[in-house]
Parts: C-alpha cells; sequence; structure tokens
C-alpha cells in the first residue's frame, strides 16, 4: 500500500498582549493562516467554533431586531443540522471500460491459440476445453493477445501497457460524464491483485492526469477479486476525514500478468476465466453533490477468514517446478466462500435486511449456481451477474460495476431501490456494499459498457 501526503512545517508566533487587535500580516505569514483556518473548519466540532460569535449576535439581533428572530431561528436550526448530521457519501457515477473490438476472443479463438501458442500439453488444453465450456463465458469477453505469443513469458511491459489501456480508458469516461476537474480530486485509491509496479499504479494515474501533488494516494495490491469493496471502504474512511472532498476509486486486474503457460492442471483453470476490465467510481462527501449523485453509501462490511489455514491457502500465486507463476484455486474454495459469504451476509442483513437488487461477483457458472442455491436467489436476482460474466467474463473486482451498469441499461434502478454488491477473493475475505439509489437513473449514452 502506498500513501502520498504532504505536510505543513509547524513555525513559532510571537505573541504580545495588547489591548488592540493583533497584527496578523506582521507576526505570521497569511498562508499559514489560511491554513490553519481551513484545518479548524475542518474538525468534526467545528460548530464548537462558530457557535459563541453567533449565540451572541442571536442574542443582540433577537433583543434589539425582534423582526429577525423567526428568520434566525430557523437559521440555527439548519446550521446545527449541518454541523451535527453525519457527512454521507455520495456516488457520483461511474464507468466500466470496453476495450476495442479486434480484442474480442470467442472460445474456439481461444483454443486455437492457446495451441498454436506450443505452450500447453494435451492435457492441459483437453482441460481448457472442459473448463470453457463450462465457464458461463460468451463469444465476445476480452483478451490480450500477446499472451498466446509463442514462448511468451509475464513482463512488466505488457502489464503496464494493459494497465494503461484499462485504466485510463475507464477514467477517461468517468470524467468525460461527471465533468469534475482532475484538481479537484483529493483521494485516490487504485487496487490490482496481482500487477504491482514501481512505481505504483496509482502514481501512474496521478502522473497521466497531473494530479494535485497534496492527493491522498493509496495502491492496493495482493487483495484479490473482493478488492473493489475494500478500496471503497477506504475511500469512505478518507472522505470522511476529509470532509467536502471527491474520491476517484478504480478497480482492474491485469489478466497479462495472471496468465499461466504452463502445465500444472492446478493453475491452469483461471487462464479460462479471467478477462480484461477496469471500472471508474466518483465518490464525494460534498453535501451539494446529493441532487447531482447517482446512489448513497448506505452499509459496507467486510468478512476475513485468514486465520483459518484452509482458507489462507485456498488462491495463491504460486511458481510451478519450472519456475512458471500462476495462480492456484484449491478445490476447498467453494466450501470457502460457502462460509464467507454465510458470516458476511449475516452480518450485513441485521444491518440492511431488504433489497431490490443484487450484484456478485461474476467468478465462474458454478459459483454463481451454488450461491444461488444458498441463498435462496430468483433468475432475475442473478441476471446482471449471469449476463455479465457471459458478455463480459471475469473482470475480477470490477465486475460488480459491469453488473450494475447492466441493471442501470436495464432500467431496473428506480429512485429509494437498493443494490448490494458482494465480492469474494484470496485471504480469504468476502465484501459487501448497500447503494440506495436518490432518482431514476436511466442508462448512460457513453460510459455504459451495454450501450456502445
Amino acid at each position: 500500500m502506498e500513501k502520498e501526503t504532504t505536510k505543513m512545517v509547524n513555525g513559532e508566533v510571537e505573541s504580545k498582549s495588547s489591548k488592540s487587535l493583533p497584527d496578523f500580516l506582521g507576526s505570521v505569514n497569511l498562508r499559514y493562516v489560511k491554513l490553519g483556518y481551513i484545518y479548524l473548519l475542518s474538525l468534526s466540532n467545528t460548530f464548537c467554533f462558530f457557535l459563541p460569535p453567533l449565540l451572541l449576535l442571536f442574542i443582540f439581533a433577537s433583543r434589539f431586531l425582534p423582526i429577525l428572530a423567526f428568520p434566525l431561528s430557523v437559521f440555527f436550526f439548519l446550521l446545527f443540522y449541518h454541523l451535527l448530521t453525519p457527512s454521507s457519501v455520495f456516488l457520483l457515477d461511474f464507468s466500466c471500460y470496453r476495450p476495442p473490438d479486434h480484442l474480442k476472443i470467442t472460445k474456439r479463438d481461444f483454443i486455437e491459440l492457446a495451441m498454436k501458442s506450443g505452450n500447453f500439453n494435451e492435457t492441459s488444453m483437453e482441460l481448457q476445453r472442459k473448463v470453457l465450456h463450462q465457464s458461463g463465458i460468451g463469444e465476445e469477453s476480452y483478451m490480450p493477445r500477446v499472451v498466446f505469443k509463442p514462448g511468451h513469458k509475464v513482463n512488466l511491459r505488457d502489464g503496464r501497457e494493459e494497465a494503461a489501456m484499462v485504466i485510463f480508458g475507464a477514467i477517461d469516461q468517468l470524467l468525460a460524464a461527471t465533468k469534475i476537474n482532475v484538481k479537484h480530486i483529493k483521494i485516490l485509491v487504485l487496487n490490482c491483485g496481482v500487477l504491482n509496479t514501481t512505481p505504483s499504479l496509482s502514481a501512474m494515474v496521478i502522473n497521466h492526469y497531473k494530479l494535485r501533488h497534496n492527493t491522498e494516494s493509496y495502491n492496493l495490491g495482493g487483495m484479490g477479486c473482493g478488492a473493489g469493496i475494500i478500496a471503497i471502504d477506504l475511500a469512505k474512511d478518507l472522505l470522511n476525514a476529509h470532509q467536502g472532498s471527491y474520491a476517484l476509486v478504480v478497480s482492474t486486474e491485469i489478466v497479462s500478468f495472471t496468465w499461466y503457460s504452463g502445465n500444472d492442471v492446478t493453475m491452469i483453470p483461471p487462464n479460462c476465466f479471467f478477462r480484461m476490465g477496469a471500472a471508474a467510481v466518483m465518490l464525494s462527501s460534498r453535501r451539494i453533490d446529493r441532487w447531482r449523485s447517482k446512489y448513497q453509501l448506505m452499509q459496507l462490511v467486510r468478512t476475513h477468514k485468514g486465520m483459518e489455514d484452509t482458507s489462507y491457502k485456498s488462491i495463491e500465486l504460486r511458481e510451478d517446478r519450472d519456475g512458471k507463476q500462476g495462480l492456484y484455486v484449491s478445490r476447498d474454495v467453494m466450501e470457502v466462500a460457502r462460509h464467507a459469504l454465510k458470516a458476511n451476509i449475516t452480518t450485513l442483513s441485521r444491518l440492511e435486511p431488504s433489497f431490490e437488487h443484487i450484484c456478485i461477483l461474476a467468478s465462474s457458472k458454478k459459483v454463481l449456481d451454488e450461491i444461488q442455491k444458498d441463498l435462496k436467489l430468483t433468475e432475475e436476482n442473478m441476471e446482471a451477474s449471469s449476463r455479465t460474466l457471459e458478455r463480459f467474463g471475469n473482470t475480477s473486482s470490477s465486475s460488480i460495476w459491469y453488473e450494475l451498469a447492466y441493471l442501470e441499461h436495464k432500467g431496473k434502478m428506480k429512485r429509494g431501490n437498493r443494490v448490494r454488491q458482494i465480492g469474494f477473493g484470496s485471504g480469504f475475505k468476502c465484501n459487501s456494499v448497500v447503494w440506495k439509489a436518490l432518482k431514476n437513473i436511466d442508462s448512460p449514452r457513453h460510459n455504459n459498457p451495454w450501450n456502445l
């Protein structure tokens, strides 16, 4: 995790007792006065700072100008309500990147390219045919062709190129939709499970868009497919600490860096599921943004089972005996996921019992079928997840945003509706978040991947 902040150097101010007002311009640089004042206003007890002078003003006006008593009472009521009410986190908009058509891949193309690469023996090829057939993925998901080149080895150059394509693509669409100046973004949180570069991917975003020098920047790595909701949780806490700010959250996984080119059958299946994609989300803690936001964050619950060895070892990035890197998924992973999901849902249901829509990480058809059975969900409940898996494949932590985009595309998100997003991944973790629609949401024309 990377954190980039800027701190103000403290200076000593010599004060002199005098009956006249102090000479601020003469004793302290005005810039530091301004910074200190802004800091005071950001404190949770800001109302204490304003209370004495405002009360004196109210008493004076009520005594000498009775006609102002009523409007001043209303003003004070609204002021205290504003200062004492906990701030909310709003979701202005989000975007999901759709790669260019030349990167589309059918199951037949996948098998032919894998065979031509010369990396896989017949046993590995037969396993890939079987997994693809049962995956639930359709004929239009996206793959980088570089992984199928004969003799291909995972390398940073290919990883960075794919990351730049999907990350910048998602952010560009989001900025165009929200019209927010990048200089107004205070917080940046980016999550990517396997590709962790130096400089970090979050630093890459700062450099590309020339964000502010004091941007609160975080790069989450190695946290798997459930990290997208962790990124939202971190952004939420940072927004509460920096009132009146914008937070940009980016979730992705880089296929060219998760690809396995060996013949260990325990590491082959992830090749058949992961596909290109990324999502960018703009959050705000500015109360004035409520009117133009799509959603309000209602609840967020995180469950970690890493203290149990079976859970901890269920998904690992490892090397085979030939030194080739890939993802290993144990046979226990479904049972591990079931226990983590049960614990998470039990907690969330006490806090937020009802919801109209659900978006479950689109990992594989088998996983979605098992979750549908365990939670007694209908086909309509599972529609967004199943259709996303079919159209885009497993885009890891960003898949829950492709699913929400699907619900918007179908015109299903109405004012007051609640949608529950559920993600899970290595660790083992299960995380969930509930959003409430603040208005009837029409399908966006430009930044919805289902419309293009």
